[in-house]
Parts: C-alpha cells; structure tokens; sequence
C-alpha cells in the first residue's frame, strides 16, 4: 500500500513538473514579444512627447507652419534612437547565442576597445547629424516664440531626452550650481 502511495506520488509530482516546464514560454518567442513590445512602448512615448512639446507651446496660426518641420525631425531622431537599440539589442543576442551553443569565435565575445571605439564614433556622428536637423527645423519656430513660449520649449523638449542631461541641474549638468 505505501509502495502503491509513494508510486502515485511520485507520477503526480512527474506530471505536474513536466506540465509547468511545457508551460513556460519559449526564450526565443519571448524574446521577440519583448522586441515588439518595447518598440510600441517607444513609438507610443515619442508620440507623446511631440504632442505634449506642441500643446505647451499653443502655437498661433502662423507659428503653427513651422511645426511640421520641427515633429518630422524629432521623428527621425527617435528613429534613429530606436534603430541603434535594436541593433544593440541583437548584437547582444547574437553573442549570447554564441556563447550558449559553445562557440569560441568573434559572434560570442564584444567588440574590442578600437572597434567599440569606432561604432561610438559612428553613433554620435549620427546623433550630431540627427541633432543638427532638428535645431535647422526648429530656428524659424523658434524664433518666432515669444518669452514664455521659448522657456516651455526648453523645457518640454528636453524632458525624456538623456542628451538633455547637461541641463538638468540634479545630474550634474553646468546649471548645477555646485551641486
């Protein structure tokens, strides 16, 4: 009778063990929610931000002609941020790949100190170029704010932007006042 109890058991124990293992999800199709979920996430949060820039300002008539300009180049930036996070992203994956399936090669380890020196340079060139289309977009737009308007603006667009951080007066930036 004992044998026969710790026998049954034993099965159900097996079971259940086994049935949660099939009910945890795959890595890789996590991985790839995950990917889709954090890209909507972005795309969700850049909308956002150029709404809220555009209604702090409440543009007149006439500064409303600029806007275009300005939320197309705020666009491409955040693309081009999103872009560069999903290559890293993969990049990461594909090293991590690499190492799981024992390879010794270039795939599974990080790029060396030149190389990773180059794909940095590569990024803020990038960024800069980025950065440069949005101040050419949004000088006429600028320009045309009065006080009040330009001091939102300031604000608004730096918020959520980590380039921003050297205006941030609680990390550090040249406004800390010697904080």
């Amino acid at each position: 009778m004992l044998k026969k109890t710790l026998a049954a058991g034993t099965i159900v124990l097996t079971l259940a063990g086994a049935g949660i293992a099939l009910a945890q999800p795959s890595p890789d199709r996590d991985a790839a929610r995950w990917q889709q979920t954090r890209a909507e996430d972005f795309s969700a949060f850049t909308d956002a931000r150029i709404a809220a820039l555009k209604a702090g300002l409440k543009l007149t008539a006439e500064q409303e002609k600029n806007w275009p300009a300005v939320e197309a180049a705020m666009r491409d930036l955040a693309k081009q941020r999103a872009d560069r996070a999903k290559a890293s992203a993969e990049r990461r994956a594909e090293r991590r790949e690499a190492r799981k399936s024992g390879a010794d090669n270039a795939a599974a380890r990080r790029p060396g100190l030149i190389a990773g020196l180059r794909q940095g340079a590569d990024a803020m060139s990038e960024r800069a170029a980025g950065l440069k289309k949005l101040a050419d977009a949004a000088e006429p737009l600028y320009n045309s704010l009065d006080d009040g308007q330009k001091r939102r603006f300031a604000v608004l667009l730096r918020a959520g932007d980590r380039a921003g951080a050297a205006h941030r007066p609680w990390r550090g930036g040249p406004h800390s006042h010697g904080r």
